[in-house]
Formats: structure tokens, C-alpha cells, sequence
């Protein structure tokens, strides 16, 4: 696959800014790996039990009339599994450490499994047409200034400040 470096560089900036992920894998949903960085597990096992999970958890939320699968979340003694819907025809599961913070965990899985998802349904999109995947643009810097602080005024208490009461605050 074309895409496997932009992939593989997409999971190592995930487990950059989530220090406690101990594993990341984009794979198809029929359970072939894409792009892999997960140090002393074995991918294609992975893959594979995320293909078989995927089915049960679609199968799940069909039943249960909650609409298509977005994620899925496993617990275990030791850490979570999560796996996120990439585009059309992928997945990401990620292996995190218990202490991990759940919401970064699903804020930057979502993110990165959108950006995956991308990068992935271009290369299928080019295949099917016999084209150059056109790559997805990479968010800009922001450019904007910082949020800064500014004084407020002094509120009006109908009394006169004493000698040690200052005129105005600062918030």
C-alpha cells in the first residue's frame, strides 16, 4: 500500500502526544494490517481480533438501533483497547496503559482514526479511478494571537472604598 508511510508517521505522532499509548495499528476492516507501531505484540493477531470484535460490535449497535460503529473500548487488568472507525474501510486500535487518561485517549484516537480515514479512502478513491491519490492538506499552524487577560473595571458597590480597600482588581 502506497499510504503505509503517511500511516506509520500518523501512529508515531499519536504516540507522541499520548505518552501512555503502548501500541498503535491501522488495519483494514477484514482484519489485514495497514501500518503498525506496536513494539512486542504481534500485528496480524491484533488485526485479525479486531476484524472478529468489529463484527460483534457492529452487529451490537445494528441491533440495539444505535446507529453505525464508531468506536469500541476494552478494559482490561492491565490497559484499555480502543479501536476507532478510520473512513470507509479502516480501523485504528490502540493499546494504552491503565493510567492513561480515557478522554485524551478518544480525543486524539478520534482525530488521528479521522486522518487515517482520509489518508486511506484517498488511496482507494485513486485505485478505483486509476488516479494519484490526491493527499489530504495537514491542518495549518494556528496563527492566530494567544488569549491574553485584561483588568475589569471596579464593580460599583454603593459605598466608598476605605483607606485599605483597593480602587480596582484584577482578574
Amino acid at each position: 500500500m502506497a499510504a503505509e508511510p503517511e500511516i506509520l508517521d500518523e501512529l508515531r505522532r499519536l504516540r507522541a502526544r499520548v505518552p501512555q499509548l503502548t501500541g498503535a495499528l491501522a488495519a483494514s476492516v477484514d482484519g489485514l494490517v495497514l501500518a503498525h507501531d506496536t513494539p512486542g505484540v504481534e500485528p496480524e493477531s491484533v488485526a485479525a481480533l479486531t476484524a472478529t470484535a468489529l463484527g460483534v460490535a457492529v452487529r451490537m449497535t445494528d441491533l440495539t438501533g444505535q446507529g453505525g460503529l464508531r468506536e469500541l473500548l476494552v478494559r482490561g487488568d492491565h490497559g484499555y483497547v480502543a479501536t476507532y472507525a478510520a473512513g470507509r474501510t479502516a480501523v485504528l486500535t490502540l493499546l494504552a496503559q491503565d493510567r492513561v487518561n480515557v478522554g485524551r485517549l478518544h480525543l486524539e484516537g478520534r482525530r488521528a482514526g479521522a486522518r487515517i480515514g482520509e489518508i486511506v479512502d484517498a488511496e482507494a478513491t485513486a485505485r478505483d479511478t486509476g488516479r494519484a491519490p490526491a493527499r489530504p492538506a495537514r491542518a495549518a499552524a494556528r496563527t492566530t494571537a494567544p488569549h491574553t487577560r485584561t483588568t475589569r473595571a471596579a464593580r460599583a458597590t454603593g459605598t466608598a472604598p476605605g483607606p485599605n480597600t483597593p480602587a480596582a482588581t484584577e482578574s
